[in-house]
């Protein structure tokens, strides 16, 4: 059994920094960096990109509503082919810095509300499938796990994988617990793992207010901006050692068998 790790980084902007970016990337196996829609600059992505190339980490892209007041979380209206252009240009960004630093984005992954609205929307979907589809690079999609943006991705003939989150509450329905809903983030570390390391062996993930429902995932979240982040995400990667569970990328990393 083995599974990948992913946390969202490159989320700061100009002076002001979100997280450890360096410590999570000695833990995780692929890293979503911002773009410079919820967050990141050129300067933001240029060190994100070679920190995670230098340590051997497959990299995402993170597009999401170019909203850096409300992170990302606030859903901007507008038409999908219109949030089609938005994700190509702030994913064609991170391409061209990522060249300048001796770095490829492999696949995209949406941030916030733009995620979560792929998720329940197959217009949004299918408008982000046919953006990462035809920019170069024969970019994948990293999709929350039974969301319309799977199903888009599949239906496009696009590479798709699917993540669950380590630190997150579910609804019955599959989708995540609204953060304006209390439980909705989780903080204590041994709940998560343990948790997580269930889900692994059953392939059901506890839900509130109902039965676990079962999900397929390649790729398990762990947030960089939550307190503790890195501590939490270095004990998970502990207990999945511990457990014989292998952590390694969903796509091979460049240059290695």
């Amino acid at each position: 059994m083995k599974i990948d790790l992913n946390s969202d980084l490159g989320e700061g902007f100009g002076p002001w920094t979100m997280g450890d970016d360096a410590a999570m990337l000695d833990v995780v196996t692929s890293a979503n960096i911002a773009c410079g829609g919820h967050a990141g600059d050129p300067e933001t992505m240029f060190a994100t990109l070679r920190q995670a190339a230098e340590r051997g980490v497959v990299i995402g892209a993170h597009p999401g509503y170019a909203d850096r007041e409300g992170f990302g979380r606030r859903v901007i209206p507008m038409p999908p082919a219109r949030i089609g252009r938005m994700v190509a240009a702030q994913v064609g960004a991170l391409q061209g810095i990522a060249a300048l630093a001796g770095a490829r984005v492999r696949y995209v992954k949406p941030h916030g509300a733009l995620g979560n609205l792929a998720a329940d929307d197959r217009t949004v979907a299918d408008a982000i499938v046919a953006a990462v589809s035809a920019l170069p690079g024969n970019l994948a999609v990293l999709a929350i796990s039974g969301t319309d943006l799977e199903l888009a991705a599949r239906a496009a003939g696009a590479e798709v994988f699917s993540e669950i989150f380590a630190d997150r509450a579910y609804l019955p329905n599959g989708r995540l617990v609204p953060r304006s809903q209390p439980g909705a983030v989780l903080h204590d570390v041994e709940e998560v793992a343990d948790r997580l390391i269930r889900f692994l062996e059953t392939g059901l993930m506890p839900a509130i207010q109902g039965a676990p429902i079962p999900l397929a995932a390649q790729s398990v979240c762990v947030h960089g901006d939550t307190a503790g982040a890195v501590s939490m995400a270095q004990a998970i990667r502990a207990r999945l050692d511990a457990a014989g569970i292998a952590v390694a990328p969903f796509l091979q990393v460049e240059g290695r068998a």
